[in-house]
C-alpha cells in the first residue's frame, strides 16, 4: 500500500509538472494572439489576460491526453535513473503489477476530467465567447434550441431581428412555422412576421406567404396585413454564420449533452457531431490509461540497456499517432462514414490492446 501511495504521488506530481509548463506556455502564447487580433479594439493588459484565461482550458482539455504521455514518460525515465524500477522487481513486484497504480491513477483522473473539469471548460469556453463577441466590431448571430424551438438573432444597419421557428432544415437555412420580430435602431419593436416556411438566400431571408404586423400602430392586428407570393427580409446571415452559431460540442457541458441532443433532433437538426463527443467524452479515461501503457512500454526500462532518447522519441512519437488516430476516427464519425461508437472508442482500446501485448512482450515474453 505504501509502494502504491508514493507511485500514485509520483505520478500525480510528474502529470501535474506537465500540465503547468503547457499551461504557461499555451498562456503567453494566447495572450499574444488576443493582443494582436483586439488590436483595433485597444484592450487592456488585464482584459487581454482574462481573455487568454478563459480560452486557454479548451485547449488544455483537448491535448489533455498527449499531457499525460509525456507525464508518463519523465515518470519511467526518473524512477529508471534512480534504480526505483529495479528495486520494486527486486522485492518481486512485476512491471505489469507496478502498473496497476499508475493506471487506476489515470482511470481515476479521466473520470474527474470528464465530470468536473469538462463543465469548467464549457463555462469558461462560453464566457470567452461571450466577452469576444462584446469587443468585437459589427451584429452578431446567436442561435439556440429549446423546448418550444429554436431561436436565432442577426443585427446589421437595420436593427435587430430575432427569429423564433418551431423547427429546421439540418444546416439551418429553411425554417418552417417561423416568426421574425425586428427592432428598430432605438430597441423599440417595430414590425413582426409570421409565415409557415422561411429559406435563406444571399443577403435575405424569402418567406412565403407572410402575415405582417406593424407594432408602432396603435392596434397591430388591426392594421395588419396578408402578404401574397415571396417576401424578402433583409439579412446578413449566411449558411456559414448559422453553423457556427451553434457553436462546438466542446462548449456544452457533458452532463447536459444529452438534453441538448434531444433538443437539436427536435428542431430538425442533425446532432451527430454532438453525439459522437459524447461518446468521445465517455471514452476519454480508457484514453487516458491508453497513454501511460504507451509510455511504459517503451520507457519503463532500465537506463543500462541504453538508447534511452530513441524509446523516448518512440513513445512521444506514438502517443502522437495515438492523438492522430483519434482525431481522424473523429472526422471520419462526424462526416457519417464509420459509425459514432466505432469512431469514438476504436482508437483507445486498440491504442490499450496494443501497448498490453507490448508489455507482455518485454515483462514475460
Amino acid at each position: 500500500m505504501t509502494l502504491s501511495l508514493y507511485i500514485a504521488r509520483r505520478f500525480l506530481g510528474s502529470v501535474g509538472m506537465v500540465f503547468l509548463i503547457f499551461f504557461g506556455i499555451l498562456l503567453l502564447i494566447d495572450m499574444i494572439e488576443q493582443l494582436r487580433r483586439f488590436s483595433d479594439a485597444g484592450v487592456s493588459m488585464g482584459t487581454t489576460l482574462q481573455l487568454a484565461l478563459m480560452n486557454v482550458p479548451e485547449t488544455l482539455y483537448r491535448i489533455l491526453p498527449l499531457i499525460f504521455v509525456i507525464g508518463s514518460v519523465a515518470l519511467f525515465l526518473a524512477l529508471a535513473r534512480s534504480s526505483e524500477l529495479v528495486v520494486v522487481r527486486a522485492a518481486g513486484r512485476s512491471g505489469l503489477r507496478f502498473l496497476a497504480t499508475p493506471v487506476f491513477v489515470s482511470l481515476v483522473v479521466g473520470l474527474l476530467a470528464v465530470a468536473v473539469l469538462n463543465p469548467i471548460v464549457a463555462a469558461t469556453s462560453k464566457a470567452y465567447e461571450d466577452l469576444r463577441a462584446g469587443l468585437s466590431a459589427g451584429g452578431q448571430s446567436v442561435l439556440s434550441v429549446s423546448d418550444s424551438g429554436l431561436w436565432l438573432r442577426q443585427g446589421g444597419d437595420y436593427g435587430q431581428t430575432v427569429i423564433e421557428a418551431a423547427r429546421a432544415n439540418l444546416d439551418g437555412t429553411e425554417l418552417y412555422d417561423v416568426t421574425f420580430l425586428t427592432f428598430g435602431p432605438d430597441g423599440i419593436p417595430a414590425s413582426r412576421y409570421h409565415a409557415a416556411r422561411a429559406r435563406l438566400s444571399p443577403g435575405a431571408w424569402v418567406v412565403e406567404g407572410a402575415k405582417f404586423w406593424d407594432l408602432t400602430a396603435a392596434n397591430p392586428e388591426l392594421v395588419s396585413t396578408d402578404l401574397p407570393g415571396e417576401t424578402r427580409l433583409p439579412s446578413d446571415l449566411t449558411p456559414e454564420r448559422i453553423r457556427d452559431s451553434f457553436g462546438t460540442p466542446s462548449a456544452v457541458p457533458v452532463w447536459d449533452l444529452p438534453d441538448h441532443i434531444e433538443g437539436l433532433e427536435r428542431a430538425g437538426f442533425s446532432a451527430r457531431a454532438y453525439r459522437l463527443w459524447f461518446q468521445m467524452e465517455l471514452a476519454q479515461p480508457l484514453l487516458l490509461t491508453a497513454m501511460v501503457l504507451v509510455a511504459a512500454g517503451f520507457t519503463m526500462r532500465h537506463a543500462r540497456f541504453g538508447k534511452t532518447g530513441m524509446r523516448v522519441l518512440y513513445a512521444i512519437l506514438s502517443g502522437f499517432a495515438l492523438f492522430f488516430l483519434r482525431n481522424f476516427a473523429q472526422a471520419l464519425g462526424e462526416s457519417g462514414q464509420i459509425p459514432i461508437a466505432l469512431a469514438a472508442w476504436s482508437p483507445p482500446v486498440a491504442a490499450v490492446m496494443l501497448a498490453l501485448g507490448l508489455l507482455l512482450h518485454l515483462e514475460d515474453g
